[in-house]
């Protein structure tokens, strides 16, 4: 059993042991029903304690079961808390670290509850398209008020015990508890059993009072504010309906028609194509840390001295990932001009966050004082992890790890932060190419969550396992990729892109395809997106695949906009105009007419082209090129492919990734999709042919994520 059971001076004390946030599966919910089975059939025990062991009393249902027969298995959490409703004998939940989810809904089924101190509290459902399907939109607005716990419902939100206790007329703590929380809850448990030894009845959350004096308004309120702040997620509006239900039923005094209806508004969520995008990202970005043939206690290597090559916006950038853990960072840059400018980047980032009061102004000193700049390669001789974010031209790459190749310690990790150059090859310009990795960071990189981690043909084991170890402790979603141009993200944007060329060629606007694939989701569209990074990047990048690909086939339309001078926003002009010092995109007649003569010298014809085309083409580019990225084993699975779009490419979370939503459409409608395409005379015709691997799942009725 996860549950242990101990008799203290006739309380029994039954504590929740099953690591690491004693989630509440089969065998610990059996623990706690056996438990409480087996103080009520003992006339010594007076009273019951709850608990949990370690760091947690319960972060809520065990993820390790999800789906699982065990996950709904009698005796089920609803059946447990059912069990503790009804107890004949007082019970104390006992509660500290983490009450989450599930675990606060059981504490609420108690009679009584005692907090430790710095307690976090929270129903976090919501963050997973859910709501709290245990009693939860039911009993808390019982003991903090409707407000309080719609707040907490919607939002999601860790809340420390401390707050919550001292909300006026507040029920959910009885007490908060310094020292032994268990002595304590014990010592609490035999008080109200002596007070109780009368047959006074036991006070229960669900017979509690319930009320609000403009409830209707309120809640109108409530639902106008939610649908404005979350329009794509339907969980926070049935959070809103579920708590307004307990209110009309509190009224009637209904309690289990409430949890009726609570109980079906969970499952009608279960089943929505957003709630399951939500887990599907919840489990991939736990499962990305795994990679399958680097075992999880592959010993890590030391990481306590950084050093960062380049200090403009990227190293600037990746400096304070580091500063902001804790570890000292010494930047090298090749004139003191360029190292004054970064230095003074970094100290008005962090001057900015103390002005909206997001950082205190000691913490920002700390930061400051674990930064050293140099002009000489030897200053980075004792750095465990030496990353350099130089410009992205491989006789550049070479220059520099030439130099850290001669300087570095033995051991030392040498990273490169390039975005689409050959890992290996920048490998073999040391001896040492067992520690030389790529750590791919997004833009702005003290921002991005995502951190691709590119695998080398020769790179170790061990040093994988300290760069996701690393990845964590900076706060990054990592996620492995083998070698190839572009790695995943980028080698799937150039599809995307090649794709948003064609359309303009046979007849949209930069704006309206922007505003297709914004409707859909993304958090901006590819000629924003194009003219905030700046249009000469991707031009570079085609002079070189012009070289190396002559027969990849690009609409010329980017390549006459960077020969007009409109790199983007930082010439004032680019797919769209910019006023100075504003950002917003102002459609262009210099660029529409541009396209419209290039399209007549193309002899098309210019056709009316629907938003679902647009979306169509785009994304199924994405999930074609991300199959041909599968099969390569660039990526070891599909849902690594979703976090990189969802973290660093502004995919929509409700649709969880373009592979899950692949899934989600059907593979056998995306293959037909494709067919059309195919079909169209201005588009690539070889591209749209299936991937071996999306051929056959759509042939099978399989799926990318199963």
């Amino acid at each position: 059993m996860s549950a242990s059971y101990e008799v203290r001076n006739g309380v029994a004390v039954i504590t929740l042991n099953n690591p690491p946030v004693n989630g509440l599966g089969y065998a610990t919910r059996r623990g706690i029903a056996d438990g409480v089975d087996r103080a009520l059939a003992d006339p010594a025990v007076r009273a019951i304690v709850l608990t949990g062991a370690g760091r947690a009393f319960s972060g809520g249902a065990d993820i390790r079961e999800f789906g699982s027969p065990k996950a709904i298995a009698e005796p089920n959490l609803l059946s447990v808390i059912k069990l503790l409703d009804d107890a004949t004998k007082p019970v104390v939940a006992a509660v500290h670290g983490t009450v989450m989810g599930g675990g606060l809904e059981l504490a609420l089924s108690a009679h009584y509850r005692v907090a430790a101190p710095g307690t976090n509290v929270a129903l976090p459902e919501v963050k997973l398209g859910l709501l709290p399907g245990a009693g939860g939109t039911q009993r808390l607005p019982r003991v903090v008020g409707v407000e309080t716990a719609l707040n907490m419902i919607v939002k999601g939100d860790p809340v420390k015990s401390e707050l919550l206790a001292a909300l006026p007329g507040q029920k959910l703590f009885a007490k908060i508890v310094d020292g032994d929380l268990v002595a304590g809850a014990v010592a609490f448990a035999n008080e109200v059993a002596a007070a109780h030894a009368g047959g006074q009845p036991l006070p229960r959350v669900r017979d509690l009072p319930l009320a609000h004096p403009n409830a209707d308004a309120y809640f109108q309120f409530a639902r106008n504010t939610v649908r404005a702040m979350a329009p794509n997620f339907p969980a926070p509006l049935r959070c809103v309906d579920c708590v307004a239900k307990a209110v009309e039923c509190a009224g009637r005094k209904a309690f289990d028609e409430g949890l009726r209806y609570e109980r079906e508004a969970f499952a009608a969520l279960m089943l929505t194509p957003e709630s399951k995008a939500l887990r599907h990202a919840f489990f991939a970005e736990r499962a990305a840390s795994k990679i399958p043939d680097v075992p999880e206690d592959t010993p890590a290597r030391k990481i306590t001295k950084v050093g960062v090559i380049g200090a403009g916006t990227m190293g600037g950038g990746i400096t304070m990932n580091f500063l902001n853990a804790g570890i000292p960072v010494t930047v090298l840059e090749t004139k003191q001009e360029a190292l004054d400018r970064g230095v003074a980047t970094i100290r008005k980032n962090y001057e900015a966050q103390v002005k909206k009061g997001k950082l205190k102004a000691d913490k920002s000193a700390q930061r400051m004082a674990l930064l050293s700049t140099t002009l000489s390669y030897d200053d980075l001789k004792d750095a465990d992890l030496i990353i350099e974010a130089v410009f992205e031209e491989m006789g550049v790459k070479e220059a520099v790890f030439r130099k850290l190749d001669e300087i570095a310690r033995p051991g030392a990790i040498l990273a490169s932060n390039t975005s689409t150059l050959d890992v290996d090859r920048i490998a073999a310009f040391t001896k040492r190419p067992q520690d030389v990795v790529g750590m791919h960071f997004f833009s702005p990189a003290n921002v991005m969550k995502l951190l691709e981690v590119v695998r080398g043909k020769a790179t170790a084991k061990d040093v994988l396992a300290t760069v996701m170890a690393v990845a964590k402790l900076i706060r990054k979603t990592a996620v492995v990729s083998g070698v190839c141009d572009g790695f995943i993200g980028n080698r799937m944007i150039e599809q995307y892109g090649r794709q948003a060329g064609f359309l303009l060629e046979e007849g949209c606007t930069p704006e309206q395809v922007d505003r297709a694939i914004e409707k859909f989701g993304f958090a901006m569209g590819p000629f924003r997106m194009g003219d905030l990074a700046g249009n000469d990047i991707g031009w570079a990048i085609r002079k070189r695949r012009y070289v190396e690909k002559p027969n990849l086939r690009y609409s010329r339309t980017a390549d006459l906009l960077c020969e007009m001078g409109r790199f983007g926003q930082k010439t004032g002009a680019g797919w769209y105009d910019y006023a100075p010092g504003q950002r917003k995109a102002i459609p262009s007649p210099v660029v529409v007419e541009m396209i419209a003569k290039h399209r007549a010298e193309l002899g098309i014809a210019p056709r009316r082209i629907s938003d679902d085309e647009i979306v169509q083409r785009l994304v199924f580019s994405l999930v074609n090129e991300g199959a041909k990225i599968l099969e390569e084993g660039i990526a070891s699975k599909a849902s690594d492919i979703d976090m990189v779009y969802l973290t660093g490419y502004g995919f929509p979370l409700w649709r969880g990734g373009p592979m899950c939503y692949a899934d989600t459409v059907g593979l056998f409608n995306v293959v037909h999709a494709m067919k059309r395409f195919a079909a169209n005379p201005h588009d690539d015709a070889d591209f749209w042919q299936p991937a071996p691997l999306l051929a056959k799942l759509a042939a099978e009725g399989g799926s990318f994520n199963p």
